[in-house]
């Protein structure tokens, strides 16, 4: 496994903050491989299914022609591939997933992993589309929560705020739309709400948005620079992804004087997202 181009994994005067779509948990092997190598002090993780409900380890999960293996406990392969992090899951619905014919009731949302070391001091849970769907996924674009948290870092005398969601999909594509506006708008208000004025903010996710998006605008507008196109990078996608379309991951920040290092992760492929790494 190759190290994250320009990171050298030195602990204790940095704090790294990953963010993910794991994409179900397909790649999950290598993707716990990098987690256990790289153990970010904070992960943002979108696309995490938990179906506590089986002992099975892979569901299968059928939308139309849309037919995609999942990690039946990813959220726990997670946690059990660092014991040192605090686990938050966050769902935004439950549905369904397949072990053959039998159906199996499943979880599917985002998570955080907060390293042990560093205090939680804030937290906020919500949703930027729709509420939680408690019987089924729903029609699309189906529900997105998001999740923030608010930690204090002793190297810096600091306190951090870090948000992320994963913006809800269109069948139709990344346009702006009235909903990914109002998302944008509720995702800003949940980063806003757990943060105060003196903190390092961040906000990130897989936004399901082209860079000249409405919602990169709005959060802008608030303060924050955008890393991933601010810093040259051409894609946040890798080789799994077959489809057009090179972006979808974002970074924001409020300090730019506060980032001491900022990668887009293409080696090694744990998903069909790239990784976003923030040193600060």
């Amino acid at each position: 496994m190759q190290r994250m181009s320009g990171w050298d994994g030195e602990k204790g005067t940095s704090m790294d903050i990953m963010c993910l779509n794991g994409w179900g948990g397909k790649l999950h092997e290598d993707l716990l491989l990098f987690l256990q190598t790289a153990t970010p002090e904070i992960l943002c993780l979108q696309e995490v299914v938990h179906s506590p409900a089986s002992d099975k380890e892979w569901l299968t999960y059928r939308d139309g022609d849309h037919i995609l293996p999942q990690r039946a406990n990813f959220f726990c392969d997670v946690a059990r591939a660092l014991p040192d992090h605090v686990a938050v899951f966050c769902p935004a619905a439950q549905g369904v997933l397949w072990d053959g014919e039998q159906s199996i009731p499943s979880q599917w949302g985002l998570a955080t992993f907060v390293h042990k070391s560093v205090p939680i001091i804030g937290q906020v849970q919500g949703f930027v589309h729709k509420t939680f769907s408690p019987v089924g996924y729903g029609e699309h674009p189906r529900s997105r929560s998001a999740h923030g948290v608010r930690v204090y870092d002793y190297d810096s005398n600091h306190s951090i705020s870090i948000t992320h969601m994963h913006g809800l999909r269109d069948l139709k594509g990344k346009m702006d739309t009235p909903e990914r506006t109002q998302q944008a708008r509720r995702l800003l208000d949940l980063s806003q709400h757990v943060s105060e004025p003196e903190d390092v903010v961040v906000i990130c996710g897989d936004f399901n948005v082209e860079p000249e998006s409405e919602t990169l605008r709005i959060l802008a507008d608030a303060g924050l620079v955008e890393l991933v196109t601010g810093r040259g990078f051409k894609t946040t996608r890798n080789s799994q992804y077959k489809k057009p379309g090179k972006f979808a991951d974002y970074m924001l920040i409020n300090d730019t004087n506060a980032v001491k290092h900022f990668d887009v992760v293409y080696d090694p492929e744990v998903s069909d997202h790239c990784p976003l790494v923030l040193t600060i």
